[in-house]
């Protein structure tokens, strides 16, 4: 073995607090930590490769899993430091949830722009366990584009801090700072963080040319309508201290010749402080000294590189530790891999043949793998048809010419109709918790049709054999778009043992979700994957391989290997070893409302009653009605309530929840993984709104927080 393997290792076994000191403590979050993504090492050889980024690291500590421990070490030794492993005495049900979605917060933006349904906010924590209000020297902030062009009485970019609802200084957020970076200059791109959180970077655009904007701020320093100017430096070195300070870099061909980036976030490398970043034309710019040195263009060494003939428009690029290269689409629909030395370029053959790829990749570096999400394949091989097929490609970052594998994910169009745009999915913890590409990836599909949320279950990184995704939620009533998906596990937030996992999707009209009205909506869904030898308690709740929610009636220990069929109806059972199962049902099935002497026709009715349990009719017969009054529910799960001569049955509190959100919502980021015990509104998630309607009443967009169970 290496010595970097054995130092590696050294980290392994002897756990977090032997990190490297520069990742132990602050954790940036923006855009790109969708886009790179980390199984748990295979062997002490792969995480030597992969801790080298700290991205790595990141993931780690995001998600508090054991992702730094080899997956060769047999599960008796991993068991004692999983975050599944309960602490004290189990508890005997989870605190009842709403049935609709609350933000903690709505902020003016200050006009009716948007970020972009592709984009993000970027979130930075000063330390990984703890949330830090205003008070603090250092608090965590969140950093939002506007979509609105600068000037005297609008920023560009803003900052809110004080986030959390349980700070001392109140329970809504503070502008931390908000800048004017240029009288006309609009930002259409997400922005990204540097590793220390002092400096923010983001593209720029101004009359058909843009500029890489790296932005070191003032804390307090304007507000969303009376912006400060940044002073302009060549390098961070010469700003004055207490100074809020911006370096401009233009993007430029190798002429050099002005062009414009509206599609391309940049992607910043911790590593060799290198900022990547497309734009039109099909070029791709590599930017040097991005937060550490003087920000420059490389000209020479084959950058900037044109990687497409057709000069087609770039989005964004993502950048792989491990292989060196940097993968970056077109919407012309092909996937390039540039070697990030020699700047030589390989392209894919065509991946789609609708809107083009709308977002950048995932890049999974573990395993070598990057996904891409196709609006069509340009087949005729989906139904009702023959029409063209929404899909997921998984090629090789070693090579992206040879074949691709592709899962279906619903219908697109039949050409030359266009369907809606694909954007990026995102896989669960299954997926990071293996060693070998093993869990779930769930993407928004059908883009030809009405938008559906999509698992899709990958063995050793092979896709399902039937080729096909399974629909696992409708999303909405007509053909819109929806957004990038995101997962978020967290381990702390429903107390001691009793691990969350949920999905973030949104619509920008027609939602399904009553609470909704059929506008714009953000809804969440439960994703956590069932795990072997796992004490599970009373009220947890996972989703199935058939897409159904399943909750504990019975506490106990789960088996070793998942080989029995799980149950396709409502109200049905599972036995787990020690644990018990109870069927709540597809995430689409319908609800009705309760009513008094009435005799309830279908079976296995459903109703959620006023706490947010979903109570299933476990009586058929045709003289059966309710009684006079609603009953006095049953709020255990498992539990039957008697109701004249029906009988309902509980089975879990609601595993989905949704909220109004104007337009849909931008991309949505992961904030804290905090635990009860910690302050108030700690484990939040954060999302722009697309469309007018601030949701204190105004017609502009807004900066939303909302928290992560049931963002209730």
């Amino acid at each position: 073995m290496s010595l970097a393997g054995l130092v590696t290792l050294g980290w392994v076994l002897t756990g977090q607090a032997a990190r490297p000191a520069h990742h132990a403590v602050s954790l940036p979050t923006d855009w790109s930590h969708r886009h790179v993504i980390f199984t748990r090492p295979s062997s002490p050889e792969q995480l030597a490769r992969v801790s080298d980024d700290p991205r790595y690291w990141q993931q780690v500590s995001r998600r508090e899993q054991l992702l730094r421990m080899p997956a060769a070490m047999s599960q008796a030794e991993a068991r004692p430091g999983s975050f599944r492993t309960p602490v004290g005495p189990p508890r005997r049900m989870l605190k009842p949830a709403s049935k609709s979605l609350k933000r903690d917060w709505a902020e003016d933006l200050g006009g009716a722009g948007s970020i972009g349904a592709v984009n993000y906010p970027a979130k930075f924590s000063f330390a990984t366990n703890t949330a830090t209000c205003d008070a603090g020297t250092t608090p965590d902030y969140v950093v939002f584009s506007t979509g609105e062009a600068g000037s005297l009485t609008q920023s560009t970019i803003v900052a809110y801090d004080n986030l959390y609802t349980g700070c001392p200084s109140g329970t809504v957020p503070t502008v931390y700072w908000a800048y004017d970076t240029g009288v006309g200059t609009i930002v259409l791109t997400s922005p990204v963080l540097s590793l220390d959180g002092s400096q923010v970077a983001f593209v720029e655009s101004l009359s058909g040319a843009a500029t890489l904007v790296t932005l070191k701020w003032k804390a307090h320093d304007g507000t969303v309508a009376t912006p400060s100017t940044p002073t302009v430096v060549t390098a961070m070195s010469l700003c004055p201290a207490a100074t809020a300070c911006m370096t401009l870099t233009p993007l430029t061909t190798s002429t050099p010749t002005p062009i414009d980036d509206q599609t391309s976030s940049v992607f910043y490398d911790y590593s060799g402080d290198i900022g990547w970043v497309g734009g039109t034309g099909g070029w791709l710019i590599k930017i040097t000294g991005v937060f550490k040195g003087t920000p420059t263009e490389v000209r020479g060494g084959g950058f900037p590189v044109q990687v497409n003939a057709g000069s087609s428009t770039l989005s964004s690029p993502v950048y792989d530790h491990v292989s060196k290269n940097v993968f970056v689409g077109d919407l012309g629909g092909f996937l390039y891999s540039v070697n990030a030395a020699t700047g030589a370029v390989t392209a894919s053959g065509r991946l789609d043949f609708g809107t083009g790829i709308d977002d950048g990749p995932i890049v999974d570096s573990s395993n070598g793998f990057v996904y891409v999400f196709s609006s069509s394949d340009g087949s005729a091989n989906c139904n009702p048809g023959p029409v063209a097929c929404t899909a997921v490609y998984q090629l090789s970052t070693a090579s992206i010419s040879g074949a691709p594998k592709e899962v279906t994910v619903g219908n697109s169009v039949a050409s030359p109709a266009t369907p809606n745009p694909a954007y990026v999915g995102a896989f669960d913890s299954a997926y990071s918790d293996s060693g070998n590409a093993t869990g779930n990836l769930y993407v928004c599909g059908n883009t030809g049709g009405s938008p559906t949320l999509y698992q899709v279950a990958l063995t050793a990184g092979a896709f399902p054999v039937s080729g096909q995704g399974l629909a696992i939620a409708p999303l909405a009533t007509a053909t819109v778009p929806c957004s990038p998906v995101t997962d978020i596990p967290n381990p702390n937030v429903l107390g001691a043992g009793l691990f969350s996992e949920r999905i973030f999707v949104s619509v920008p009209n027609n939602g399904l979700p009553t609470v909704c009205l059929a506008h714009g909506c953000v809804s969440n869904f439960i994703s956590a994957p069932w795990t072997p030898n796992t004490v599970k308690t009373v009220g947890q709740q996972i989703l199935s391989p058939n897409g159904h929610v399943e909750t504990v009636i019975v506490g106990g220990m789960s088996a070793d290997n998942d080989s029995s069929p799980w149950t396709n109806q409502a109200a049905l059972t599972y036995p787990d070893l020690q644990v018990t199962w109870i069927d709540q049902g597809e995430f689409g099935a319908t609800f009705v409302t309760w009513q008094p002497s009435f005799n309830y026709v279908a079976p296995l009715t459903r109703i959620i009653d006023p706490k947010g349990y979903v109570q299933v009719l476990t009586t058929n017969s045709p003289t059966d009605t309710t009684g006079t009054s609603q009953p006095t529910w049953n709020e255990t799960p498992g539990g039957t309530t008697p109701d004249n001569t029906v009988v309902w049955t509980n089975v879990g509190l609601l595993g989905t929840a949704a909220m109004p959100a104007a337009g849909g919502t931008s991309g949505i980021i992961v904030d804290n993984t905090l635990g009860s015990g910690s302050i108030g509104g700690g484990s939040q998630v954060y999302f722009g709104t697309l469309g007018p309607a601030c949701g204190t009443g105004g017609a502009d967009t807004c900066a939303v927080q909302a928290s992560q169970v049931a963002l209730q």
